[in-house]
C-alpha cells in the first residue's frame, strides 16, 4: 500500500472540531486587522453598523454584506485617488499583481511576503497531495505577467524541492521533453490537448514521453474532456482552482473533489436568487474570505467576497487520502452560464457533449456554441460548433446524436422543450482552424449568447 504524504499533516488532518477552532481563531485576527489597517473595511463596518468585535466565529460571517469585483474596482484608481483595499504599508508590499481584466478594468492585487508565503503553502499541499515531490520536473504553462498563478506555483516547488521549467506557454518544442524529461505539465485542458496533437504530428506518442501526470487549471472543465486528456497522455489529470483573490484548492489522488485549505480561505455557498447562504450539496457561488494567522500581514485582504463562480460542497469528512478540509466540485465561471427557456446552461455543458468518446474519433476537442433568437418569440436556437480532422469524412448523425443524448441526459427540463422544438441544437463541422474563436486574440469564449432579449 502506497503511503499518504502530507505537506503539513498537523493542519491536513486536523479534526474537524480543531480545524473549526483554528479558522474562528483566524477569522477575529482578520475582522481584528482589516478593521485596523484596511481603509475599505474600516468604512464598510460602520456604514453598516458592523461591530467588528461581534465577529467571533466563522458562522458570524454569514450576516455580513457581500462585496465583489465591481467593489474592489470602484475603490481603486481611476475611481478614487488612492486603493482603499490596501491593508498594509506600502513598505510591506512584495508585489502588486492584477486580475486579467477580461471583465472590466483589472482589478489590483497587493501581496506581501506572509501572502507569498500563505498561497505557496496552498498549492504546496495541493502539489503534495496529487504526488508531487522533489524529484519532480514541471513545466508550467501559465502566466509569469501579473496573474499571481505560475510564480505562486514556483515559489511552493521551491519549497517542495521540484524543478520548475517556466516556459509560461505551451507552445515549446518538442526537444524540451526529450532533453529535460520533465514529469508533469500544468496548464488548461486545451492547451495541454492541442500539445498532444502537435506531438503526434511530429511522430511523437504523448504517451511515451517521460510525463507521469498533467495538472489542469485556468478554467472549468467537463470530466468528458479530463477523461479524454488523460487517455491522449496516458496518465492522471488532477484539478485545480485557484485565482489571485487567493483561493487555490487542489484536487487529490483520490479525485474526490477539490481540498479547500480551510485555515487559509474560508469559503460559503451563496445564492444570489433567493439572496440567502445554502447548504452543503447545494449550488451556488463561492464567497470567500482571507484568513490570516496572528501576527502575520496582508496587502489586500477580502472578507465575503463573491466570486461569481459556482460550486457545490461535496463533503467536510475525512477523504480517502486522509485529508479532513472540505472538498467542493470544480467551480464554473457564472459569466459562462445563460439561461435558457428558464434553464441555466453553461459552457461545461456544452463541452461534455462534445468530448463524448465515440465522437473524439472524428473531433479534435476544439468547440464553441452560439445561442440565437428562434422563428418564433418563444424559441431559442443553440448551434455548435465543432472542429473535425476532416470534416468531409466524419460521421456527422453520430455526433449529432451522442452530444444531444449526453447535453439533454443532464438538462431533462431542457430535452421538453427539445421534445416540442421550442429549444432546437444545429451543428456546424469546421475543419483545424476554422472556428470562429481561432481568430480572436483574447481567452476565447465557447458559449457566446447572441440573442437579442
Amino acid at each position: 500500500m502506497a503511503m499518504v504524504s502530507y505537506f503539513d499533516q498537523r493542519i491536513e488532518t486536523m479534526e474537524r472540531s480543531g480545524l473549526d477552532a483554528l479558522v474562528d481563531e483566524r477569522v477575529r485576527y482578520t475582522i481584528r486587522y482589516a478593521n485596523e489597517h484596511s481603509p475599505f473595511y474600516r468604512h464598510w463596518f460602520k456604514e453598516n453598523r458592523i461591530n467588528p468585535d461581534e465577529i467571533r466565529v466563522h458562522e458570524d460571517l454569514l450576516n455580513l454584506p457581500l462585496i465583489g469585483g465591481r467593489t474592489i474596482r470602484e475603490h481603486q484608481p481611476p475611481l478614487t485617488e488612492d486603493f482603499r483595499f490596501l491593508s498594509s504599508d506600502w513598505g510591506d508590499v512584495f508585489t502588486i499583481q492584477e486580475t486579467s481584466g477580461t471583465s472590466g478594468i483589472p482589478k489590483s492585487f497587493f501581496l506581501t511576503w506572509d501572502d507569498w508565503k500563505r498561497y505557496a503553502e496552498k498549492y504546496s499541499r495541493s502539489f503534495v497531495s496529487q504526488g508531487f515531490s522533489a524529484k519532480d520536473r514541471v513545466v508550467v504553462c501559465a502566466s509569469y505577467g501579473m496573474n499571481v498563478g505560475a510564480n505562486t506555483m514556483t515559489v511552493a516547488a521551491h519549497r517542495l524541492g521540484m524543478t520548475i521549467i517556466p516556459f509560461g506557454k505551451c507552445d515549446f518544442a518538442s526537444r524540451v521533453l526529450s532533453s529535460y524529461r520533465p514529469t508533469a505539465i500544468v496548464g488548461s485542458v486545451f492547451k495541454l490537448l492541442r500539445l498532444a496533437r502537435r506531438l503526434s504530428d511530429e511522430g511523437i506518442r504523448p504517451q511515451d514521453t517521460s510525463i507521469e501526470r498533467l495538472v489542469a487549471g485556468g478554467e472549468s472543465f467537463a470530466d468528458e474532456s479530463r477523461a479524454y486528456l488523460a487517455e491522449k497522455w496516458g496518465c492522471p489529470v488532477y484539478n485545480t482552482y485557484g485565482s489571485t483573490e487567493g483561493t487555490m484548492c487542489g484536487e487529490c489522488t483520490k479525485l474526490s473533489g477539490l481540498h479547500v485549505p480551510e485555515d487559509l480561505v474560508h469559503l460559503d455557498v451563496y445564492d444570489p436568487h433567493t439572496k440567502a447562504f445554502v447548504n452543503d450539496g447545494e449550488c451556488g457561488r463561492a464567497v470567500l474570505t482571507t484568513l490570516l494567522e496572528e501576527g502575520t500581514k496582508c496587502g489586500t485582504l477580502l472578507i465575503n467576497y463573491d466570486t461569481e463562480d459556482t460550486t457545490v460542497v461535496l463533503s467536510r469528512e475525512r477523504c480517502a487520502c486522509g485529508r479532513t478540509h472540505m472538498r467542493i466540485i470544480n467551480p464554473q465561471r457564472e459569466a459562462e452560464t445563460f439561461w435558457v427557456v428558464g434553464n441555466p446552461v453553461n459552457r461545461v455543458d456544452v463541452e461534455a457533449g462534445v468530448f463524448v468518446p465515440d465522437n473524439m474519433e472524428y473531433l479534435t476537442g476544439e468547440y464553441e456554441a452560439f445561442l440565437y433568437d428562434g422563428e418564433s418569440r418563444d424559441e431559442v436556437v443553440m448551434r455548435v460548433s465543432v472542429e473535425c480532422f476532416d470534416p468531409d469524412h466524419c460521421d456527422r448523425q453520430l455526433i449529432e446524436d451522442r452530444f444531444t443524448s449526453r447535453f439533454l441526459t443532464f438538462k431533462p427540463l431542457l430535452a421538453e422543450h427539445f421534445a416540442d422544438q421550442t429549444f432546437r441544437i444545429v451543428f456546424n463541422y469546421a475543419g483545424t482552424g476554422g472556428l470562429e474563436l481561432h481568430k480572436l486574440r483574447d481567452r476565447p469564449k465557447r458559449l457566446v449568447d447572441r440573442r437579442s432579449g
